[in-house]
C-alpha cells in the first residue's frame, strides 16, 4: 500500500488533462469548419488551412521538445507549452476573418505540438519503469477518447452556444492544468550548458513541413503534380542531410542513433501502423455515418461514444498486462482483434443497423486499446532516461507522419475506387443491359406513380448509385487498412521483456561511451 501511495498520481492527472485538451482541439475544430466557412465567406480550400496549418506547424516544433525539456526542465517546458496553447486559443476565439484564424492556429500549434512529446517524456522520468504500463495506459486514453468526444461537443457548442467556445473551452481547462501542474509537478534536472542544434532543427522542421504538406494536399493538388513531387523530393533530401548532420554533432536535436536500436525501431513501426488503423477508422466511420446514413456531426459523435468508452475501459487493462507479461501478448491479441473487425467492415452496407456498427467499433477499439500503448511503451523502455525526451519526440513526429500518410492513402483509394464503382454501376443500368434496364423501367414507373417524371427518376437513381459506389469504395479502403494491420505482426515479437532489458543496457553503455568521448574532445580542444 505504501508503494502505491508513492506513485505520482497527481502528476499523471496533470499530464493526462493537458494532453486530452490538445488532442480534443483537433476534432472539435473540424466540426466547426462549415460554419466558419460561411461566417468568414471563405472557400473550402481556404478554410481547410485552419486544420492544415496546425498540422504543419505542430509537426515542425515537435523535434524541439526534447531540447526544451532537457535545457529548461520538463515541468517548465510542459506547462509553458500548455500556457502557450491556451493563450493562442483565446486569439483563435477572437479571430475576425480567415487570415486571422489561420495565423492564430499557427501560433496555437507552437504550444500544442509539443504537449504530447513533453508529457510523455515527463511521464517516463517520474514513473517507475516496472509499472509504466498502467501509467501509459491511462495517459493513452486521451488519444482515442478525445477524438470521439470532439464532434459531439463541437457540434453542441456551434449549434447551441457559439463557435468562439470551441476555442474558449480550452481556457478554463488549460489554466486549471497550469495551476495544478505548478503545485504538484516536480522539476526535472536541467542541463544549463546545453546548446540548441539550430541547423539540425531547421533541417528536420523543414523536412517535416514539406512531407506533411505533401500528404495533406496531395489529393487536392494531384500526387504527380510538380508541387507535390517537389515537396516529397525536398523532404527526402532534407531528411538525408539531417541524418548526416546529426551524426556529426555532440548534442543533436534528435539522436538519430536511436533508430539503430532494433527494438525501438520495431516498436515505432508496429505502434505507427496501429495509429494508422486508429486514424483510418476515425476518418472513414464518420463519413459513412454522415454521408451514407444521414446523421449529423453531433449524432455521429454520440454513435462513436461507446467505442471511445470501450477504449477507456481497456487501456488500463492493457497497461497492467504490459507490466505483467510485456508487449507481445497484448500486441498480438489486440492487432488480431483489429484485423478481424477490419475485415468485417469491408462488407459495410448502406443500410447496416447502427447498433451493429457500434458493436463492431467497440470490439475494434478494444483491440486498439490492447495494442497501442504496450507497443509504444516497449520501445521507449529501451531508451535511457536522459534520452527519453528525444525518443518521445521521434515517436510523436513519426506518428503524425504515419497518421497523415494513412489518411492520404485511404483518401486516394476512396476517391479512385468511388469513380470506378460509379462507372460500373452506371453500366449495370443501361439500354445494353436487359436486366438493368428492366429494373430501371420498374423504378421509373414507381417514381411516376408518386407524381415524378423521368428527370426525377434519373436524379434519384444517380444519387442511389453514388451512395452505393461510396459504400463499396469504403470497403476497398478498409481492405487497404487490413493489409496495413497485417504489416504490424512481424515486428511485435521483437518486443519481448528480455529484448527490452538487454537493449536498454546496450543503450546505457552506448550513452556512457559517447559522453566519455565528447568529454575527451572538449578537454583536447
Amino acid at each position: 500500500m505504501e508503494e502505491k501511495r508513492a506513485l505520482p498520481w497527481s502528476s499523471l492527472g496533470v499530464l493526462v488533462l493537458g494532453t486530452f485538451m490538445g488532442v480534443l482541439d483537433s476534432s472539435i475544430v473540424n466540426v466547426a469548419l462549415p460554419h466558419l466557412m460561411a461566417l468568414f465567406s471563405a472557400t473550402e480550400d481556404q478554410i481547410q488551412w485552419v486544420m492544415t496549418i496546425y498540422l504543419l506547424v505542430g509537426g515542425m516544433v515537435i523535434p524541439a521538445a526534447g531540447f526544451l525539456g532537457d535545457r529548461f526542465g520538463y515541468k517548465k517546458a510542459y506547462l509553458g507549452s500548455v500556457l502557450a496553447f491556451v493563450l493562442a486559443s483565446a486569439l483563435c476565439g477572437l479571430s475576425w476573418n480567415t487570415t486571422s484564424i489561420i495565423v492564430a492556429r499557427a501560433i496555437q500549434a507552437l504550444g500544442g505540438g509539443m504537449v504530447i512529446p513533453l508529457s510523455m517524456a515527463y511521464l517516463f522520468r517520474i514513473w517507475p519503469r516496472e509499472k509504466i504500463g498502467v501509467a501509459t495506459g491511462l495517459w493513452g486514453m486521451t488519444m482515442t477518447v478525445a477524438p470521439a468526444i470532439g464532434p459531439t461537443l463541437g457540434g453542441y457548442l456551434v449549434d447551441y452556444v457559439s463557435w468562439h467556445w470551441i476555442f474558449y473551452i480550452n481556457l478554463p481547462i488549460g489554466i486549471f492544468t497550469v495551476l495544478w501542474g505548478w503545485l504538484v509537478l516536480e522539476e526535472t534536472p536541467v542541463q544549463e550548458d546545453l546548446k540548441l542544434d539550430w541547423p539540425g532543427l531547421f533541417l528536420v522542421a523543414s523536412s517535416a513541413f514539406a512531407l506533411l504538406l505533401a500528404l495533406s494536399k496531395g489529393q487536392d493538388w494531384g500526387w504527380t503534380s510538380p508541387s507535390i513531387v517537389f515537396l516529397i523530393v525536398g523532404a527526402l533530401f532534407g531528411t538525408l542531410l539531417f541524418i548526416l548532420w546529426e551524426l556529426s554533432v555532440p548534442n543533436p536535436v534528435l539522436d538519430v542513433r536511436l533508430i539503430l536500436n532494433p527494438t525501438f525501431m520495431a516498436s515505432l513501426v508496429a505502434s505507427n501502423l496501429t495509429s494508422i488503423a486508429l486514424f483510418v477508422g476515425i476518418f472513414l466511420v464518420p463519413l459513412f455515418c454522415q454521408n451514407i446514413q444521414g446523421y449529423s456531426a453531433m449524432q455521429t459523435g454520440l454513435i462513436l461514444m461507446p467505442a471511445a468508452l470501450t477504449t477507456a475501459f481497456f487501456m488500463p487493462i492493457a497497461g497492467k498486462l504490459f507490466d505483467t507479461v510485456g508487449a507481445v501478448f497484448p500486441g498480438l491479441l489486440g492487432m488480431s482483434i483489429v484485423a478481424a473487425v477490419t475485415h468485417a467492415l469491408i462488407h459495410l452496407t448502406a443500410d447496416m443497423p447502427i447498433h451493429h456498427l457500434q458493436l463492431l467499433l467497440c470490439i475494434r477499439n478494444a483491440g486498439l486499446a490492447l495494442a497501442m500503448m504496450p507497443l509504444m511503451t516497449a520501445g521507449i523502455n529501451t531508451i535511457p532516461t536522459a534520452r527519453t525526451g528525444q525518443a518521445t519526440a521521434i515517436a510523436s513526429v513519426t506518428r503524425q507522419v504515419a497518421a497523415s500518410f494513412g489518411i492520404a492513402l485511404v483518401s486516394y483509394v476512396l476517391t479512385n475506387r468511388m469513380a470506378f464503382h460509379a462507372e460500373r454501376l452506371a453500366e449495370e443500368v443501361s439500354l445494353t443491359n436487359p436486366l438493368g434496364y428492366h429494373y430501371y423501367t420498374q423504378f421509373k414507373g414507381l417514381v411516376a406513380g408518386m407524381g415524378g417524371g423521368d428527370g426525377l427518376a434519373q436524379t434519384l437513381l444517380a444519387g442511389i448509385a453514388q451512395k452505393q459506389a461510396m459504400v463499396l469504395a469504403m470497403g476497398d479502403a478498409f481492405w487497404v487498412a487490413l493489409w496495413l494491420v497485417f504489416l504490424a505482426f512481424p515486428f511485435i515479437p521483437w518486443l519481448t521483456p528480455r529484448r527490452v532489458k538487454e537493449e536498454l543496457k546496450r543503450q546505457e553503455e552506448r550513452l556512457e561511451r559517447e559522453e566519455v568521448l565528447f568529454a575527451s574532445r572538449r578537454t583536447s580542444n
